[in-house]
């Protein structure tokens, strides 16, 4: 498995997919309907477009901010994207936005491959204080297992509010 930065020239289908599968999956196993359908009516074509143009900037800033996992089919098995340096004062730390594996490539330990690859980018990192977050769903134990695995702790609790 070549765990490497994304490729917008080559990537941007695969990457979409997973990334479809990461929106989809948030939903997922909670027991909340409308969660699941507030999600799954998010990932339009549109919605698309501005990802892959997020990812294209993000990328700019530093190739290492989405790491993606290709085991050399033509599909990438998984992904996982940390926030580029300058916006570490969101939350005074390195962010974790995303990891996302494919269902078939879970256990195979691709998840921790990527995980140490957002770990050493987030030791790269000028930050003011020397943590790297993410936004967890406390439903999602299989998640939270995984995270904990590699070290996380709870600090601190997000609230949102609709708009």
């Amino acid at each position: 498995m070549d765990v490497r930065p994304y490729d917008p020239d080559g990537d941007a289908d695969s990457l979409w997919t997973l990334k479809r599968g990461f929106e989809l999956g948030l939903g997922e196993g909670t027991g909340d309907d409308d969660k699941a359908d507030r999600y799954a009516g998010k990932v339009t074509d549109e919605y698309r477009e501005r990802y892959l143009d997020w990812v294209a900037r993000c990328t700019d800033d530093d190739e290492r901010c989405v790491t993606v996992a290709d085991p050399g089919d033509g599909e990438l098995a998984g992904y996982v994207f940390v926030l580029p340096e300058r916006l570490a004062m969101i939350w005074d730390a390195a962010v974790l936005n995303e990891v996302y594996v494919r269902p078939e490539h879970r256990g195979t330990g691709v998840a921790d491959d990527l995980m140490h690859a957002a770990v050493d980018l987030a030791r790269s990192q000028d930050l003011p204080l020397d943590r790297l977050v993410l936004d967890v769903d406390r439903e999602n134990e299989r998640a939270g297992a995984f995270y904990e695995r590699h070290g996380f702790e709870h600090w601190g609790e997000m609230v949102a509010r609709e708009l």
